[in-house]
């Protein structure tokens, strides 16, 4: 119980700093490559908390094994869903990435429907699933005219996948069972999702204008390295340990508002009528899978 105030305060770090993260990554790719400015963010993060745990003397050995485990969510989490996004929002404002991300919940669920995890999602499920929906058809609905741009389009489709490919990560870690422990792994899943990332940078990325990266970007890259990354996930890891995943779960509703409302005040991001209500008929969805997963807990936990 000493540890709960703590843990509060880890949580709070997390809903949000990780809402701030989408507004400093908008700044970092408006002049540097996307995925090479991920690329370096996550490797620096995963080096500085192999660094961190050594110091700490909380370092394990690794095995070719426990390696080969976390390079698997290092490339969903970090290369495909993390880097990904980064790339989408040199296309689409920050504020939209962060709408589109919220309905991650809804692919969590879909996914362990489809793997057989769950059978009886119940009408409360259902009904946050169908609200998820109908966040996505609001989200079109607000940018119908900017999706005739090339690029708009492929930023967009680019954040729906990213999302998709961050569900999948988050399925896996929570399926399976590991050698080594949460910061062992998250820095390996920082360090191979960032090689990754080095290897899209290569294939993708345009380095004409590498020279003239601004000091914003820079500091944008400092930012999400040092809080983003390092500081964030280490309050996730540590909030997920000592309360419940249920309450934990609340950040996401916190992350988007924050990155909505410092788009438009910071970046002139434009907000709409469509924009807000998808904002909240997404979360209500969200909230509605939450609590859904939290009274199946509470029953498991009765008949126990």
């Amino acid at each position: 119980m000493k540890k709960q105030p703590l843990a509060y305060f880890s949580l709070a770090i997390v809903a949000v700093f990780w809402g701030t993260t989408y507004l400093a990554v908008r700044i970092g790719v408006a002049d540097f490559p996307p995925f090479l400015f991920s690329a370096i963010r996550q490797v620096a993060a995963g080096l500085l908390l192999f660094g961190l745990l050594y110091l700490l003397k909380k370092n394990e050995p690794l095995t070719g094994r426990a390696i080969a485990q976390q390079i698997i969510p290092g490339i969903l989490l970090i290369t495909l869903g993390n880097g990904v996004i980064g790339w989408s929002e040199r296309f689409i404002p920050s504020g939209l990435a962060a709408l589109i991300v919220s309905v991650l919940p809804v692919y969590i669920c879909i996914i362990s429907l489809i793997n057989g995890r769950e059978r009886n999602l119940g009408m409360r499920t259902v009904a946050g699933l169908f609200m998820g929906c109908v966040g996505i058809l609001l989200i079109f609905k607000d940018n119908i005219k900017d999706l005739g741009r090339h690029e708009y389009l492929w930023g967009v489709l680019a954040c729906f996948g990213a999302s998709l490919f961050w569900a999948i990560g988050s399925v896996y870690m929570k399926t399976n069972s590991f050698t080594t422990n949460a910061y062992t792994n998250a820095a390996i899943q920082f360090t191979s999702g960032g090689i990754g990332l080095f290897i899209a940078s290569l294939l993708f990325d345009d380095y004409t204008h590498l020279g003239m990266v601004s000091n914003a970007s820079l500091w944008a890259l400092v930012y999400l390295t040092l809080v983003g990354s390092l500081l964030g996930y280490i309050a996730y890891l540590y909030a997920i340990e000592h309360l419940p995943i249920v309450v934990v779960a609340t950040y996401a509703y916190i992350n988007p508002v924050i990155a909505i409302v410092l788009g438009v005040l910071l970046l002139n991001e434009p907000i709409t009528i469509i924009t807000l209500l998808a904002l909240a008929t997404t979360l209500y969805g969200v909230y509605l899978i939450n609590s859904a997963y939290r009274k199946i807990i509470k029953e498991k936990d009765n008949e126990r």
